[in-house]
């Protein structure tokens, strides 16, 4: 049961993640049948400011001892929180942090927080996810981390991690859900006005650009392929136009773009589906035809594979038209 919620904030804090912390656990819903709880936000020292990120200021009530006894710690992120800015990070904060788990506090991070649970070693050996900008770099950093980019949140019991932004919100429901019950989840999500459940595997929609080659040949077919993708490409023809034969290209090609030709081709398909379904109202029998899939079965299935939800899904959450 969480009843004691500690949110820990740093300098430079991400402003609309600490509002998820406050809108979540910090407003009095009880009308709403939501229990009360005791919501502390914390810093590294009480009463001394902290900068938000645009701008303005945040006076922390509590110090690190506000962390301890919390059922919940939240890590809020710091905008200078992703990268190697965080070898400067306090060892109090870190040692407070590995103190609250240990007596038992399941840990929250929003976005880029899981790197100061990383720099505190409670994501060592655990699934996690961050911000998909930011996977790579926390990857790096912290090998030991099993980093999941392409979900929204990950739940690993006494450690929960989260995506950018509103998947922040995504957690923090969850928990409220795991935690204390569907009944109260679905009140909160009420008055916030969000979807009362996402699955935390859905996959979050990350931008996949052509990657740079380092072969002027490939990046010459490559261009080709994204201009022509409503036309059949077999290796073969490919081969050809790069002037090679089909066996060298696609060694040559799974070396230049970490992928095979038809994987690459069907991500970069899908790429061009997903900006359709966003930017105009064709039917999803013609994105498919214009993006190069046989049919709009066809063009379902590999949207929901790579992208975690369907393209009616997709449209009715970011169509512009």
């Amino acid at each position: 049961m969480i009843r004691t919620v500690a949110a820990l904030v740093l300098d430079d804090v991400a402003t609309f993640e600490l509002g998820i912390a406050c809108e979540v656990f910090g407003i009095d819903r009880t009308e709403d049948g939501v229990p009360p709880f005791d919501f502390r936000i914390c810093g590294p020292e009480a009463g001394v400011p902290l900068r938000l990120s645009v701008g303005s200021s945040v006076v922390p009530e509590r110090g690190l001892d506000g962390l301890h006894g919390a059922d919940l710690v939240i890590v809020v992120p710091s905008w200078r929180g992703s990268g190697e800015e965080l070898t400067d990070l306090d060892p109090e904060i870190l040692h407070a942090l590995r103190a609250a788990h240990a007596d038992g506090a399941i840990m929250l991070s929003l976005c880029s927080g899981a790197f100061i649970l990383a720099a505190a070693g409670l994501l060592d050996g655990r699934p996690c996810t961050t911000h998909w900008r930011h996977a790579a770099t926390l990857r790096e950093m912290y090998p030991v981390a099993k980093v999941d980019e392409d979900v929204l949140f990950v739940d690993d019991g006494s450690v929960v991690t989260s995506a950018g932004t509103a998947a922040g919100i995504d957690a923090a429901l969850h928990l409220v859900r795991r935690e204390i019950g569907s009944d109260v989840a679905n009140a909160i999500a009420r008055r916030m006005v969000v979807p009362p459940q996402r699955d935390g595997g859905q996959r979050q929609f990350i931008e996949r650009p052509v990657p740079t080659c380092s072969d002027d040949v490939f990046a010459e077919v490559l261009d080709w392929m994204v201009e022509h993708l409503d036309e059949q490409q077999p290796v073969a023809r490919l081969a050809e136009l790069a002037g090679m034969s089909p066996r060298t290209f696609a060694r040559r090609f799974s070396a230049e773009t970490g992928t095979t030709p038809v994987q690459w081709l069907v991500q970069q398909r899908i790429f061009a589906a997903r900006t359709l379904l966003e930017s105009t109202s064709l039917d999803v029998d013609h994105v498919a035809h214009r993006c190069g899939f046989s049919s709009a079965t066809l063009l379902r299935h590999h949207f929901r594979r790579l992208v975690g939800v369907t393209p009616g899904e997709y449209r009715r959450t970011f169509a512009t038209v």
